[in-house]
This record gives structure tokens, sequence and C-alpha cells, in this order.
């Protein structure tokens, strides 16, 4: 079965950095396009970052060049760097399968919560 932990999330102020964890088992991630996810207060789910199983990246416009995306498939997890946060990255964080349009069971997420 597979399961997803994520963690790093926090208070942090505008302008501040975090950097999340994604632990996944029950799975050979290395076979898996990978993802980071965000639920804000109100509103739909979003995919932000990927990484490919080839390594290929895409952001979400409202992240690029602020949020890093990266990958260790030997310790079966996937990671984001966010930087220079700002009010509106203010959501439950996910990580979850991602471009093949499934998505296993979510996890607890990690809430990061942007304020002064």
């Amino acid at each position: 079965q597979v399961q997803v932990v994520e963690s790093g999330g926090g208070l942090v102020q505008p302008g501040g950095s975090l950097r999340l964890s994604c632990v996944t088992s029950g799975i050979y991630i290395r076979i898996y396009n990978m993802g980071w996810y965000r639920q804000a207060p109100g509103k739909q789910r979003e995919l932000v970052a990927s990484i490919g199983r080839d390594g290929s990246i895409s952001y979400t416009d409202s992240v690029k060049g602020r949020f890093t995306i990266s990958r260790d498939n030997a310790k079966s997890t996937v990671y984001l760097q966010m930087s220079s946060l700002n009010p509106e990255d203010t959501a439950i964080y996910y990580c979850n399968r991602a471009r093949d349009g499934f998505t296993w069971n979510w996890g607890q997420g990690t809430q990061v919560t942007v304020s002064s």
C-alpha cells in the first residue's frame, strides 16, 4: 500500500524560506513522476511543481524562481525548497504522483502559513 508523509511546514514571515519533505513507502518512487500540490482555504488543490522520473522539472508560474523541487530516489523522498515566501503561498502542501492523471490516496499534508 502506498503511503506518503509530508513534513517541514510551519509559520514563516514574508520573505522567509522553508524546506518540505515527502517520504514515500510501498512504491519504487524512481518509476514515477512526482509533484507537490497545495490547497489554500476555499480554493481547489493545484499542482505547483513536478519532477519527472527523467529529472525534468516544471513549475506553475506563481512559484517560478522561488521554489525548487528535487528528488532522492534512494531515500524515496521528494523535496520542495521554498524561498521568498509570501502570504499567497499559505496553504496545505501535499505530495503525490503527477503528470499521468492519477494520484494515490492523499496524505495529511503539511501546513505552510506565511504571515507577519
